[in-house]
């Protein structure tokens, strides 16, 4: 046994970091459905098809789900779902090195390379740092999420199922994966103040980055905080009053949403709710399917943008919409550089920023095509779906249960690419090939 391992390893060791953690996530889908397949899992019959869906939305923390979390799923299936998302979450070499570092093992060089890609550092030299961090937030937040949470689900549910119901949420909401043990999610809690503000708390604090956390906490300056961090805060204090206004806007008057409540507090409440959750959290307080086509547009695109690096949260991140768009105004502009906040921002960033928005693009543009030529279905239904998979977002048209076998397949792949692909991805465009050959530079007309 122990040479097999040994081999294992050698083989392994050949690899690029991004590829063995992208296995590694893939063998945590495939064991979490083996979990869910147990009888102790699910009180009705539930296919590999289900379990397999399942398990990759919760990994992924996405939060598209084609049963019922909390009618279909024993209290034991409903403890993998949560575990998955919590391992999914917080990223599965940041979970080993907590591990490692509380039973006092080393990490090695090859474990902060690999932890390194997960967090998607640069370099490994605050990497311990970073984890402690991580702890702290996960620990702080989801503990504190829970007690607060509790306020208003233990009078309905009782106290030990109220109790779980919080810790679930609590969970679900700081890992941005939108599962819930609800049937109709949280749209009984619509208006319900402790949910309208601890919710909303979690995923933004999950979604916004540990890098960003971990300044903070540290430096008490604004003029100390990294570049990242204030590009971070800046696209996040803009589009999260964006969403919530538009979404206002757009569905003030829609019986469906907005319209179904008297009061302007409850509209507001709502608006506030569903435009933070766009942030890749996946809840909703309204009938999503039930948007205006021009609301489910706009949401799309913020799908699409996402959270934060080193977060919880999917879609591109908000500093790559950032940088796209320094860099969109630096041409018109004719300038050389790019910069912000008195930093200049190299090239090799920009064309990351290029290349990680035309492949995103692409991956969505090619999963639409899939399940329009396969699925007979609204284009508006599918292309929200196929973002909020992408996003790992969760939120959903009422599409889901409509998908076959093969737009499952689709679904999963996206999921996965959105969680682990940008991982990949970077660490490839982050590998420097010296030129062989300088070329004579050439002329192309563009536009």
């Amino acid at each position: 046994m122990k040479p097999l391992l040994m081999h294992m390893s050698r083989a392994a060791s050949g690899l690029p970091p991004p590829m063995i953690l992208s296995a590694l996530y893939a063998v945590l889908i495939v064991l979490g459905a083996m979990a869910l397949k147990l009888p102790l899992s699910h009180t009705v019959p539930i296919t590999w098809s289900d379990a397999i869906f399942t398990s990759t939305s919760a990994v992924t923390v996405t939060g598209l789900v084609i049963m019922d979390t909390g009618a279909d799923l024993t209290l034991f299936g409903q403890m993998i779902v949560a575990f998955l998302i919590q391992m999914g979450g917080l990223g599965l070499m940041t979970f080993a090195v907590l591990i490692l570092g509380a039973l006092g093992l080393p990490v090695g060089i090859t474990g902060k390379l690999y932890l390194r890609e997960d967090l998607n550092q640069s370099s490994v030299d605050q990497l311990s740092r970073l984890v402690v961090t991580i702890l702290k937030v996960v620990v702080c937040c989801e503990v504190a999420g829970a007690m607060l949470l509790s306020l208003t689900f233990i009078p309905h549910y009782g106290f030990w199922q109220g109790i779980w119901e919080s810790i679930f949420h609590s969970i679900s909401a700081f890992n941005n994966a939108g599962f819930s043990t609800f049937p109709n999610g949280l749209v009984p809690y619509a208006t319900d103040p402790v949910v309208n503000t601890v919710i909303p708390a979690l995923f933004i604090i999950g979604g916004i980055g540990y890098v960003v956390l971990h300044d903070i906490f540290t430096q008490k300056s604004w003029r100390a905080w990294s570049l990242h961090t204030k590009i971070m805060l800046l696209g996040t204090g803009f589009l999260i009053p964006w969403s919530v206004a538009m979404f206002a806007f757009l569905e003030w008057n829609n019986p469906g949403t907005l319209g179904q409540f008297d009061s302007i507090t409850a509209r507001l409440a709502v608006s506030w709710f569903q435009g933070v959750t766009t942030r890749t959290a996946g809840f909703n307080t309204t009938d999503i399917g039930a948007m205006h086509d021009s609301t489910s547009m706009m949401f799309i695109s913020l799908m699409l943008i996402g959270g934060g690096p080193t977060s919880t949260a999917g879609g591109i991140k908000v500093t790559t919409f950032v940088v796209m768009i320094i860099a969109t105004v630096a041409f018109f502009r004719r300038q050389q550089q790019l910069h912000a906040f008195g930093r200049s921002i190299a090239l090799d960033q920009v064309l990351k920023v290029m290349a990680l928005t035309a492949i995103s693009m692409i991956l969505v543009f090619v999963g639409v095509f899939l399940l329009t030529a396969s699925h007979d279905g609204h284009f508006l239904d599918i292309s929200f779906e196929v973002a909020s998979a992408f996003g790992t977002v969760g939120l959903s048209r009422g599409y889901t249960g409509e998908l076959s076998e093969f737009g499952r397949a689709v679904i999963i792949l996206i999921m996965f690419l959105g969680r682990v692909g940008p991982l990949t991805l970077g660490f490839f465009l982050a590998t420097r090939v010296a030129p062989r050959v300088r070329y004579p530079e050439g002329r192309i007309y563009l536009g």
